[in-house]
Order: structure tokens, then sequence, then C-alpha cells
């Protein structure tokens, strides 16, 4: 069996995430499994003058993007070192868990689809190997 890896929505997911109607803030509770090396051959453009980690071309990306979320309205509420699940599947592990707090769906689309910030994401394409994004209603 063939495993599959995710590093965009598709269309359907973002569809289905406007059509919740949902009013006010969100958070987005991203899991990401990162590659050892990071791998820039689709962004020889932006790629560092010698070889980074995975690691370090997140953390880039993650400095490089905050001010495009902040911008919009959103803030970094959480970044931690993660390891594998106490309860779930053994066989997942997430190098870093954040928690992103953006002002509406509106606005994460808007951050998600700013043209400056699409110039800097593929730090983020050349240090994941895998993740997942799990938009969270606040409800309290």
């Amino acid at each position: 069996m063939e495993s599959k890896t995710y590093l965009y929505p598709t269309y359907e997911a973002g569809r289905d995430l406007m059509l919740k109607n949902i009013q006010g803030s969100i958070v987005n509770l991203n899991l990401i499994h990162l590659k050892e090396i990071a791998d820039y051959s689709g962004f020889p453009e932006i790629a560092p003058a010698s070889e980074i980690s995975g690691y370090e071309a997140f953390m880039l990306y993650i400095d490089l993007a905050k001010p495009f979320l902040e911008q919009g309205g959103g803030e970094i509420l959480f970044v931690g070192k993660g390891d594998r699940f106490l309860i779930g599947p053994q066989d997942e592990q997430w190098d870093i868990c954040m928690l992103i707090r953006q002002r509406s769906v509106s606005d994460f689309f808007a951050f998600e689809q700013n043209p400056d910030y699409m110039k800097i994401t593929g730090h983020r394409v050349a240090a994941i190997l895998d993740s997942r994004l799990l938009p969270l209603e606040i409800t309290l």
C-alpha cells in the first residue's frame, strides 16, 4: 500500500471550509513532518547558498511568513517540537506542531493567496515531508 503525503489543501476541502460559514476566528492546528535535508530543487531561485536541514528551512519559512500573517490579523499562538502520539497511531511522527489563529476564514484565504506570501512558500515545500492542517472553530 502506497502512503500518501499532504502538502496542499484540495479545492474541495477549501470549498467545504468556506461553506461552513464560521463566524469569527479560527485556529489552525498544523502537524508537520520534516525532511532531513531541505529539497530546493523546485525552487532554485530561493535556495540558500549551502544545504540546510528541513527544520532550518521551515524556521526560515516561519520567519518570512510571520509578517504576512500578522498583516492579515493572524498570529502564531504556539510552535512546539512534536514526536509520536501518546494516544494514536504509533507509526506517525510529527516534528513540529503549531497553532495559528486567523481572524476569520476569509482572512485565512486572503493570507494564503497573497502574491508576495506565495513567493516564499517554496521554503515550506522544501522543508516538509508530510503535513496535516485542521481548522478549528472556536467554541469557548
